[in-house]
């Protein structure tokens, strides 16, 4: 990009930014918050990740020696990048697909049913779901799950869903398509809203048969930039859940099962207070990301 092309684009963003300056002002707080406790925290953490940093003394220099040892000599975080790509490549897909067929379902509703299920299923999102679940697979007779498969006769004695190293990862991804409908599902049900009803109508017209047909040559094409937004917030939340372990099945999880890079950062970072180490780790986690997110970019883009 020259400079000439540089200082045109500046000056059409002054020019916006002068013409919307209500809205601008509006965005502002949010900004403020995203820059300081987001931007910043991310930039710094790419020198702090090569030096020795305990919170307390100075940071000491090391170089490229936390890289190398993350890599060569840290065996949990080699399983927690296993079980970070196992996790993601099964909710990443799962709950996208999840988000856009409830979010197209809903939309097919009445206007007052559209709003009291859109707030159902975003809900599980921002509570705190995880003392519901922990009943649901609790190790005991008591455990909702347990007791309804030994009242049908599908097994003998309690399964210790949280504590066998079978079933703990399974449950996690269970919680987390639970609870993946956040800001990407309100994205999509914003696009299917902001569809020009016209072009159906022009469409059935012009010879279409079907919703399938519907779908794909008027839904899709039309809703690119709320599809684009939601994939990148289901990459993002898949490739960082670490809470969910950490409430459902405790921490460290039995033999590194649901341990993820998230939440070999945390144990790093926020228990050993080995900052230079957590922060090497989040540069890692953050450099996989991207490059998920440019690969999705360019498969919405085609």
């Amino acid at each position: 990009m020259t400079q000439e092309q540089i200082m045109k684009k500046s000056n059409n963003l002054m020019k916006d930014i002068k013409k919307n300056k209500d809205c601008y002002l509006m965005l502002m707080p949010f900004m403020v918050f995203f820059i300081v406790f987001t931007v910043l925290p991310v930039f710094m953490s790419v020198p702090i990740g090569f030096t020795d940093f305990n919170m307390v003394q100075p940071p000491e220099f090391v170089g490229l020696s936390n890289y190398v040892n993350l890599f060569l000599s840290d065996k949990i975080f080699i399983k927690s990048v296993r079980v970070t790509i196992i996790f993601a490549l099964i909710t990443g897909p799962l709950s996208y697909a999840l988000c856009f067929l409830i979010a197209w379902l809903i939309n097919e509703m009445p206007e007052k049913l559209r709003a009291i299920f859109t707030l159902i299923f975003y809900m599980p999102s921002l509570a705190n779901v995880y003392t519901v679940w922990k009943i649901i697979f609790s190790g005991d007779m008591n455990g909702w799950l347990n007791s309804f498969l030994i009242d049908w006769g599908v097994i003998n004695s309690p399964v210790q869903w949280l504590t066998d190293s079978r079933y703990i990862l399974g449950v996690t991804v269970i919680v987390q398509l639970w609870i993946s409908l956040g800001a990407g599902f309100l994205a999509l049900s914003a696009g299917f809203r902001s569809i020009d009803r016209t072009l159906y109508e022009s469409a059935y017209i012009e010879g279409m048969q079907n919703r399938f047909q519907e779908l794909v040559y008027i839904v899709i094409p039309s809703m690119k930039p709320q599809m684009m937004f939601a994939a990148v917030m289901q990459i993002v939340n898949s490739f960082t859940a670490g809470t969910i372990a950490q409430n459902l099945v405790g921490f460290p999880s039995t033999d590194y099962k649901a341990h993820t890079i998230m939440t070999h950062a945390y144990d790093y970072g926020w228990v050993r207070y080995e900052m230079g180490y957590a922060s090497a780790i989040c540069t890692v986690l953050f450099i996989i990301m991207f490059f998920c997110n440019k690969l999705i970019n360019k498969l919405l883009k085609d």
